[in-house]
């Protein structure tokens, strides 16, 4: 499977399909987040963490770049680069470290460090429809696919 779109009609919705995606994802992965200020990018994301097990607030780390969460058989790591100044602020901050291989990284405002950040496993682009949001997954490569596969069963 390599697209998959869900209308989402509130915000525990969003959460419930991070927690649906956190379900499936058991050897980390590298995901892009997309959309608007405000359309669910770290409501989701607090889904997905919430869902591997952490108890407690899930931020948006908009000012400190990652905020690391060292979990149960994984580590997951939640980068918003929107105050990003410069891609090269990220080899600074020794961002290759994060991406190991049993590491899940959700990374808001991709684009801000292209050039530096590897490849996504997974685009989920988040956009406003009425008063709800519309979730939509693509996957770049075989573990992309094979996330949506397992997603699409949920």
């Amino acid at each position: 499977m390599k697209e998959l779109s869900v209308e989402l009609k509130d915000e525990l919705a969003t959460v419930q399909m991070g927690n649906h995606l956190a379900d499936v994802i058991k050897d980390g992965a590298i995901i892009y987040l997309h959309g608007d200020l405000g359309a669910g990018k770290t409501t989701f994301t607090r889904g997905v963490v919430q869902g591997l097990g952490h108890k407690g607030n899930v931020k948006s780390p908009t000012y400190t770049l990652v905020e690391p969460y060292e979990l149960a058989g994984i580590n997951a790591y939640h980068f918003d680069l929107y105050r990003l100044g410069d891609p090269e602020e990220l080899e600074f901050m020794g961002i290759r470290d994060y991406f190991e291989l049993n590491s899940l990284c959700l990374i808001e405002w991709p684009e801000k460090g292209a050039g530096v950040l590897p490849q996504a496993d997974l685009d989920i682009t988040l956009e406003y429809v009425d008063t709800g949001r519309k979730i939509t997954f693509i996957a770049n490569n075989d573990k992309g696919a094979s996330i949506l596969t397992l997603l699409k069963q949920k």
